[in-house]
C-alpha cells in the first residue's frame, strides 16, 4: 500500500510550487501555518490558495471553540471546493469531545479531518461518530508524541487496525519531525503522513549511500574551516 504524501503549509507560494510536484499528494493546514503564512482574511487567504490547488486534498480547519459556530464554519469552509476536507480538533479548548459535531458534519457527507489525536480511545471514540461511507480522515501526532517520550507507533498500528477495512477513513501520521518518519508511516502501511517542505525534500534523498554522506559531511566540514579562516 502507498502511503501519500500531503505537505504541511499555508505558505501560498510554497504550495503553487508543491503543488506540480507529483510526489505530493495533498496538503493540510491549521490556524497557526495560517497566520505564520501571513494571512489576515482567512476565507480570502484560503480561496486564494484553492485558485492553485484545484484537485489536490487541502484541509482547512474550523477555528471556533463551541460547536454551533464550529458547525457554522464547517459548512462554509465545505463549501469553497470539492477537494478541501475540514479539520475539527478532536477536543475544543475546554477539553469536550467535539463527537456531536464529527457525527452531524459525517452525516451529512462533508469530508473531514479530525485533527489533534494523541490516543487509541480518541480513535475509537471518532470512529463510532463516522458515517463510513464518508471520506475522512484521522490525524494523530507522532512527533509531539515523541517529542514527551512516548512511541507514537503503537497508537497508530491499533489506529489503522481499527480502519482499515473502511477505505473512506485514512490515517494520517502528523506531525512529522524527521524523514525516518515517511519509513516508519510505509513499514505500518500508515495511509497519509504530512510533512514540512523541509523533509520532503530531505526525501529526495533517500538512498543515497553512507560512504557519499561521510564524504560529504568531511567535505562540510573542510569548507566551514576555511570559510573561518581557523587556525591553531
Amino acid at each position: 500500500m502507498k502511503t501519500k504524501i500531503f505537505c504541511d503549509i499555508a505558505d501560498y507560494k510554497t504550495i503553487k510550487f508543491f503543488n506540480n510536484k507529483s510526489n505530493v499528494d495533498g496538503f493540510t493546514t491549521n490556524p497557526s501555518l495560517m497566520r505564520l503564512a501571513g494571512a489576515k482574511n482567512y476565507k480570502n487567504y484560503s480561496l486564494e490558495i484553492l485558485k492553485i490547488c484545484k484537485r489536490k486534498p487541502i484541509s482547512f480547519e474550523v477555528f471556533a471553540d463551541n460547536p454551533r459556530d464550529m458547525l457554522k464554519q464547517a459548512y462554509e469552509i465545505n463549501s469553497w471546493g470539492k477537494n478541501v476536507y475540514v479539520k475539527i480538533p478532536v477536543v475544543n479548548s475546554k477539553g469536550i469531545f467535539t463527537g456531536p459535531v464529527i457525527k452531524e458534519l459525517s452525516n451529512n457527507g462533508i469530508k473531514l479531518n479530525i485533527t489533534a489525536v494523541y490516543t487509541f480511545e480518541q480513535t475509537k471514540k471518532i470512529y463510532k461518530k463516522l458515517n463510513k461511507k464518508t471520506k475522512t480522515i484521522i490525524s494523530i501526532f507522532a512527533g509531539r508524541m515523541a517529542d514527551k517520550g512516548k512511541d507514537p507507533l503503537p497508537i497508530f498500528k491499533k489506529s489503522i487496525a481499527l480502519t482499515k477495512k473502511n477505505k473512506n477513513i485514512e490515517i494520517l501520521w502528523a506531525s512529522t519531525r524527521e524523514a525516518y518518519n515517511y519509513t516508519q508511516a510505509k513499514q505500518i502501511n500508515c495511509n497519509i503522513i504530512t510533512m514540512p517542505p523541509k523533509i520532503i525534500n530531505q526525501i529526495n534523498y533517500f538512498g543515497k549511500s553512507f560512504t557519499s554522506m561521510t564524504l560529504d559531511t568531511v567535505k562540510g566540514f573542510l569548507v566551514d574551516s576555511k570559510k573561518s579562516n581557523f587556525k591553531i
